[in-house]
């Protein structure tokens, strides 16, 4: 039972290390990578209403250069627990900032005492609060994103003895590809 897990593992592992290779490989630059994933972390980040889909589909029709893994990595890793959790501490955040939405009385029994002339207030607070995740989380998700590929294909290419793409040469073929 154990090395019939351990070999699933190691399927597992080896299939989601080919898919890396094949996002990484593909023609597209370290920034052009990261720059896909963070719009796709806004999109699917702001409260779109279902609407991710087409919105994808649109920039990757309309934007050659924009990456369709990295866009597809983007619903994966902002599933609807995470996205959740994201709501949650936006309205906090939105709360924080703009303070409390008049008619609302925070309270274990909030939610006897809310009332309906209160859902503008709670809206904005909700919209601005994850506007802010969304830039926040898109920053970071650019770095992580830039930084990983890179870093995957120094390995890579440390490994195969291979150089960057041709489209990188005469420079850092790391810092821009």
């Amino acid at each position: 039972m154990r090395r019939a897990l351990r070999a699933r593992l190691a399927g597992l592992r080896e299939r989601a290390s080919d898919g890396l290779a094949r996002a990484v490989a593909a023609d597209h630059t370290t920034h052009e990578i990261a720059a896909t994933f963070a719009l796709g972390t806004v999109v699917v980040v702001l409260p779109t209403a279902g609407t991710a889909l087409v919105v994808f589909a649109a920039v990757a029709y309309l934007f050659e250069r924009a990456s369709k893994l990295a866009l597809a990595a983007t619903l994966v890793v902002y599933n609807p627990p995470v996205k959740w959790t994201i709501y949650g501490a936006s309205y906090w955040l939105g709360t924080a900032a703009l303070g409390p939405a008049p008619g609302v009385t925070p309270s274990p029994a909030a939610l006897e005492r809310v009332s309906l002339s209160a859902g503008r207030a709670v809206l904005v607070r909700q919209l601005f609060g994850n506007a802010v995740v969304a830039v926040g989380l898109a920053a970071v998700g650019y770095l992580v994103v830039r930084g990983s590929v890179a870093g995957y294909r120094r390995r890579r290419d440390a490994r195969d003895g291979s150089h960057a793409s041709p489209r990188s040469e005469g420079t850092d073929p790391y810092a821009d590809e």
